[in-house]
């Protein structure tokens, strides 16, 4: 088999990381590695909002890491934002100029998303055991907890707190006493009060950490002689009288050798693996290489596989809201024959495209669950805020909106939330999946003949077989109906 390079981009509160691999005979070989300490966390105001500076340093440090990327083709990269994009109210913004720089897209993937992908790039990195395993990171702005056995997670939280913002919220003006140390414990043992008890019932057999603050924490135990093997409580409960006397960033930074925007964070996300280790009752912690962009690399390695986890996703919603399997297949099918005739004329080459129409295809009538009155804003809901290993926040967003869309009303602003470069393409899948779900309204077993689509910018023409309107009445009076709804939106829709 032919080499495939690959890359990912991890877009954290504190650092930017990228990793190019080479795969070869079912190898993960890592070819590069690039890391900078962008502290993006930092930049967020009191209101949410990522401030100019902040944002310059994360261009100029995209700008670099787009060099190593332009022989990579779009299918072979994955370019992740977590928790501060999740958090900044101008992180649209923000993304619009970083892909930009990048010439690639970036998503913003939620909490637990980020957690599974970190199992899985811990998971591949170290040796396998049996029994389970309790995976920590530790990053900018959040932390994520994770119980698995082999490959798959079993149990994933991710929690607001992380080096970058305990420091903030603690140590703003470099100084370590007692007293900002008890208030960071304080705070981190109340984000940890509603998960600790589940945590230890769960139990597991070895603990591993991944993150810089966690490498950093590792080097600096070992360096003082306080475990030579991972992190110890002891080493822990050592390196805090430790801080105390150090007494403020600049000796912490000068003591231990730390890079000075690691000594800013190294007390919050000392804070932080101390009052785990303490709640969780945690006697030692091994330190994994492998992280979220490890796990990002081994994911895309399944996409391009076709071992996608949104396939397992769609086959376990499916299963869980007991959707009827043969009218979503219906209705996909339509719209993949549809998409077929108009996708060069519509801009709908690209592969995601395809995915998200059959995404939402599947899943249009999700929302019959909790009730067939409105069931598509119900269902819209539903996606927007479900967990769904293997989908992005971008891609939850994106099928909410078709869904919400894919019946009755089609007002022209419908998709004025999405990105201003995805929302025109988004109409023109929701019209796709409008008339799909239209011509299989009968739930006939006997599909419809798939008609002649023409499409100009804002004009749709379908053309039937010769007299099979006038054979399906219904049909003819459900495409006027659709008509109608389209023509408030700008759309023309004809039909014969």
């Amino acid at each position: 088999m032919a080499p495939e390079d690959v890359a990912a981009i991890d877009l954290g509160s504190n650092s930017f990381h990228m990793i190019v691999a080479r795969i070869a005979n079912e190898h993960v070989q890592v070819l590069d590695r690039l890391r900078e300490m962008v502290q993006l966390a930092a930049g967020l105001d009191d209101k949410n909002r990522l401030s100019e500076e902040s944002q310059q340093r994360a261009l100029e440090c995209l700008a670099r890491f787009g060099q190593r990327l332009r022989h990579i083709s779009p299918q072979r990269l994955r370019i992740v934002g977590t928790n501060t994009l999740r958090q900044a109210r101008n992180s649209a913004d923000f993304l619009v100029r970083a892909e930009d720089v990048l010439g690639h897209t970036v998503e913003i993937i939620s909490g637990q998303e980020e957690a599974r992908l970190i199992y899985l790039g811990v998971a591949h990195s170290v040796a396998d055991i049996p029994g389970r395993r309790l995976v920590v990171d530790i990053g900018g702005g959040s932390t994520e907890l994770i119980i698995g056995e082999k490959f798959e997670p079993l149990h994933l939280t991710s929690l607001k707190m992380g080096c970058v913002s305990l420091s903030r919220a603690c140590f703003a003006d470099g100084k370590i006493t007692e007293n900002r140390l008890r208030e960071a414990e304080l705070r981190v043992q109340l984000r940890l009060e509603p998960v600790r008890e589940e945590y230890v019932d769960l139990g597991w057999q070895v603990v591993t950490g991944a993150s810089g603050s966690i490498k950093a924490i590792q080097d600096v135990v070992a360096r003082e002689g306080w475990g030579r093997e991972g992190i110890t409580l002891e080493g822990l409960r050592r390196l805090r009288a430790a801080l105390l006397d150090a007494g403020n960033v600049a000796t912490v930074a000068s003591r231990w050798q730390l890079e000075p925007a690691r000594a800013k964070v190294f007390a919050g996300g000392f804070v932080v693996l101390h009052g785990l280790c303490e709640a969780l009752k945690i006697d030692k912690v091994a330190v994994s290489d492998g992280a979220l962009r490890e796990g990002v690399i081994y994911d895309l390695l399944g996409r391009i596989r076709h071992e996608d986890v949104r396939d397992r996703t769609i086959a376990a919603v499916t299963e869980r809201y007991g959707l009827d399997r043969a009218q979503a297949e219906r209705v996909n099918a339509t719209a993949h024959d549809l998409l077929v005739q108009v996708a060069a004329g519509w801009g709908l080459e690209r592969e995601e495209f395809a995915h998200a129409l059959e995404w939402a295809a599947r899943w249009h009538e999700i929302g019959l669950l909790l009730a067939y009155h409105q069931y598509n804003r119900h269902g819209a809901y539903i996606l927007q805020n479900a967990d769904l290993p293997g989908f992005s926040q971008t891609d939850q967003t994106l099928l909410a909106a078709l869904i919400q869309y894919h019946r009755r009303s089609f007002p022209a602003d419908a998709f004025a939330h999405l990105p201003r470069d995805v929302a025109p393409l988004a109409r023109r899948l929701c019209l796709l999946l409008r008339l799909a779900v239209v011509l299989n309204r009968a739930r006939s077993r006997q599909p419809p003949p798939i008609p002649q689509l023409a499409v100009a910018e804002q004009r749709l023409e379908l053309r039937f077989p010769a007299g099979w309107l006038d054979a399906h009445p219904l049909t003819r009076t459900d495409l006027t109906e659709e008509a109608r709804f389209l023509r408030k939106a700008g759309f023309r829709l004809d039909f014969a």
